[in-house]
């Protein structure tokens, strides 16, 4: 007889051989999954300097509207690392984004 392992089991399972030794070894498999997906993590140090980049970012935001560039400029930061961060500002509500004439302007959200 062969060892009982998780592929053994799904295999079991998908072919409709349902046995004891079947659904014992998926329900520990289901309750591994579970402890795997439960716990929350810290962000990561590149992600906690990020926060305050998007801050930085916040406070350069007009009601007029500003370019990507134009902000990762007089911040000292790259155009790709603005533009993600604005992205996900844009995500959170916490910024607008705008087009006139062919150029993306961003502004912050009022309220």
């Amino acid at each position: 007889m062969t060892k009982m392992t998780y592929a053994v089991a799904i295999d079991s399972a998908l072919n409709g051989v349902v046995t004891d030794e079947v659904r014992e070894r998926l329900e520990a498999l289901k309750v591994q999954l579970s402890k795997r997906n439960k716990g929350s993590r810290k962000p990561t140090k590149t992600q906690r300097e990020n926060e305050g980049i998007k801050g930085d970012i916040l406070a350069q935001l007009t009601d007029e509207g500003k370019q990507c560039k134009d902000i990762a400029e007089a911040l000292g930061i790259s155009g790709q690392k603005c533009s993600a961060l604005l992205k996900q500002l844009v995500d959170a509500g916490l910024a607008e984004k705008f087009s006139e004439k062919r150029v993306t302007y961003f502004k912050a959200v009022e309220g």
